[in-house]
């Protein structure tokens, strides 16, 4: 594990079990990062892949006016349009292969494909546009694949506490609610360390 990142979850307390047990961590993880529409999946896929992420992004045009709310991120000029895709090695033996999903409806026929073989989602959600996210988490929810929440704050908007959120989205006590950057590494690295760690809690031996 990178030691600046071991350092500094082992300084706030925040190593799991199965992260000192080599014998539970998995050689090589899928991870869907699922949400609304400019939430700022690749934005955290970007943020934390050693390698050049692949990125489908397009040019907002005319024609998506009536599809795409861009209310809450007027500046946002472009938009996945099938995934992205980046690569994380946490240690040894545990790399993670991340997949965001297009967040528009128009392109939630992707999902299924997208979370074949995934052991766990991050669905990342925005206080100002909170009802953006229950589309992933009716989603999850539905296909019995483990995920988290993680509140990406953005600048400017009305920061809330876990609890509060929890509440709103009517979250079960079970899943782990995190709030979060996505801009910055060590906290995405972070979210993706306390996915892992549920999604082997939940998961039978």
């Amino acid at each position: 594990m990178d030691s600046a990142v071991s350092e500094l979850l082992e300084d706030e307390g925040q190593l799991q079990a199965w992260q000192t047990d080599r014998s539970r961590a998995p050689i090589a993880t899928k991870i869907v990062v699922a949400g609304g529409f400019g939430v700022g999946k690749t934005t955290l896929v970007t943020a934390v892949s050693e390698i050049t992420p692949l990125q489908t992004e397009a040019l907002m045009t005319q024609a998506s006016a009536d599809t795409d709310d861009l209310s809450g991120t007027p500046d946002k000029t472009t938009t996945t349009v099938a995934m992205d895709f980046g690569r994380i090695t946490l240690d040894d033996d545990l790399v993670l292969y991340l997949f965001g999903t297009p967040g528009q409806q128009r392109f939630w026929f992707m999902w299924d494909d997208l979370v074949r073989g995934a052991i766990g989602a991050v669905v990342l959600a925005d206080t100002r546009r909170l009802s953006d996210c229950f589309p992933a988490l009716d989603y999850f929810e539905s296909c019995g694949l483990p995920y988290i929440v993680a509140v990406n704050h953005f600048d400017g908007s009305e920061k809330f506490e876990v609890p509060d959120v929890r509440e709103a989205l009517t979250v079960p006590p079970h899943i782990p609610v995190l709030i979060m950057d996505a801009r910055q590494r060590i906290s995405v690295i972070e979210t993706l360390l306390a996915l892992v760690g549920h999604a082997l809690d939940v998961t039978p031996e």
